[in-house]
């Protein structure tokens, strides 16, 4: 990701595929987070805090992880018990 900053929020130039952009976008669209995606530009977010970054990775990851990661992770995440390992 390519950043610059803007007065007390930062902005990110998200390098996705040109083809998933309007999906990521959409999804963003959809969590709130202050999002662009103009024709033939990359999608630029704004990221204001940590729950906003966390959630841009989960949507990229969701969109490049394999299947098979995605469903072990799930799986870890049903099994997780604070103070467990």
């Amino acid at each position: 990701m390519k950043s610059f900053d803007s007065r007390s929020q930062t902005k990110h130039v998200v390098e996705v595929n040109w083809a998933d952009r309007w999906q990521v976008y959409q999804r963003l669209q959809e969590l709130n987070i202050p999002s662009w995606c103009t024709s033939n530009q990359p999608l630029t977010v704004e990221i204001a805090n940590t729950e906003a970054a966390i959630q841009l990775w989960s949507v990229m990851r969701q969109l490049n992880a394999s299947r098979q990661d995605l469903i072990c992770t799930l799986k870890k995440c049903l099994n997780y018990r604070p103070g467990h390992t």
